[in-house]
């Protein structure tokens, strides 16, 4: 009987990617694993022949060969294993991972040892900085309780003087295997979680855990320009693991408090500044304060309207990668005066007689459109 061509039994055309094909297989894998169709012979056949698909196609070379040549190119050369092809491959071994969680398959020269779950857990510790801080970058010393390496046992768990010993439902592997099946399915060995080791006599302090807990004292670096919401590893330094496992990591989450002046927008700051009226209409100069703690000379044009905005180069934020300023951006808001003295008031009165529609060509183009529209209606 003829093989069907590899990319029917999957389902894919012969211009699919490497995604489009692992997928697919994944798919087939899923629907037709012998652990889910217990008996089913018909599955068991359909399991075979998507997995050998699958063994050539997602290898380069081989698809490169079965392209050119078809099944006599490959037939008995794609691996090894009862059906000519490697289960213990990292190429399966990815997929079936999804199916079976951290798993080794099929037995035989894979020999994967589960890493073990005894890893500490991680931690997270807020912080609160000013915008100046974010700007200047500052180191911070913080408490954190956490679970830490026992002193007495030194993390093994044992008493001193003892030591943790090779389990004897795994013989110190950390996993057991199982069969089911065709298949033979190593898992994390329930007696000693996976560690290879038992403790027969306990360290009284941590009682056998291998941890205590105590506040431990960190300094840590806020880097300069960092932005709200940002977070920050430090490895190692979360929760010790268990019977001597791996540390955890500690996460920074760094809160930006809001500013009273300044408005963030990634490296660029943006500042709302009043304007006088009289500085708007004639021109001017006034003293901008800046993020640094400095301050900056802005020229107001003559003219200046409200929404007007202008930059100021290099005087925004520093890039947290390479150190590089952002600008500050200054959006005019022209200010009218209140509380007039009745001569301030005459001045006004008497300078708005003299005036013409030149000088507020906004004010006459709205109004002549007003007129216009009157027209219209009447």
């Amino acid at each position: 009987m003829s093989k069907r061509d590899y990319y029917e039994v999957l389902g894919v055309s012969k211009s699919a990617d490497d995604a489009e094909i692992k997928k697919a297989y994944r798919k087939l894998a899923m629907k037709y694993h012998p652990d889910r169709n217990q008996g089913n012979a018909d599955a068991e056949v359909k399991f075979k022949e998507a997995s050998e698909a699958y063994a050539i196609l997602h290898d380069k070379e081989k698809r490169s060969a079965y392209d050119q040549f078809g099944h006599a190119a490959v037939d008995g050369n794609a691996g090894q294993g009862g059906f000519g092809f490697d289960f213990n491959s990292s190429a399966f071994q990815d997929i079936f991972e999804d199916f079976f969680g951290d798993s080794s398959f099929f037995g035989g020269g894979g020999n994967r040892r589960r890493k073990s779950n005894n890893r500490g857990s991680d931690l997270r510790y807020d912080i609160a900085v000013s915008l100046e801080e974010a700007f200047n970058g500052k180191k911070f010393k913080v408490k954190i309780p956490t679970q830490v390496q026992c002193d007495s046992c030194s993390g093994s768990g044992a008493s001193q003087g003892s030591q943790p010993v090779t389990c004897q439902s795994c013989g110190g592997r950390g996993q057991i295997r199982s069969q089911q099946g065709f298949f033979s399915i190593q898992q994390t060995c329930p007696t000693c979680q996976g560690s290879g080791s038992t403790i027969s006599d306990p360290c009284r302090p941590c009682s056998g855990t291998g941890r205590t807990q105590k506040t431990k004292s960190l300094m840590v670096k806020i880097p300069k320009g960092v932005d709200d919401g940002s977070r920050i590893r430090l490895s190692g330094e979360g929760e010790a693991g268990l019977n001597g496992g791996q540390q955890g990591d500690l996460y920074i989450f760094v809160n930006v408090n809001e500013h009273e002046i300044f408005a963030r927008e990634n490296e660029n700051l943006f500042a709302e500044v009043p304007i006088s009226m009289v500085d708007a209409a004639v021109g001017g100069a006034i003293d901008i304060p800046t993020i640094d703690g400095g301050k900056a000379r802005l020229k107001i044009p003559q003219g200046t309207q409200s929404g007007d905005q202008f930059r100021l180069k290099s005087k925004g934020m520093p890039n947290v990668r390479n150190g590089y300023l952002g600008d500050l951006y200054i959006q005019a808001k022209v200010e009218t005066p209140v509380n007039l003295s009745k001569k301030q008031i005459e001045i006004l009165k008497s300078f708005q007689e003299t005036s013409d529609q030149n000088e507020s060509p906004l004010a006459s183009a709205f109004f002549k459109k007003a007129k216009d529209f009157w027209k219209t209606k009447a």
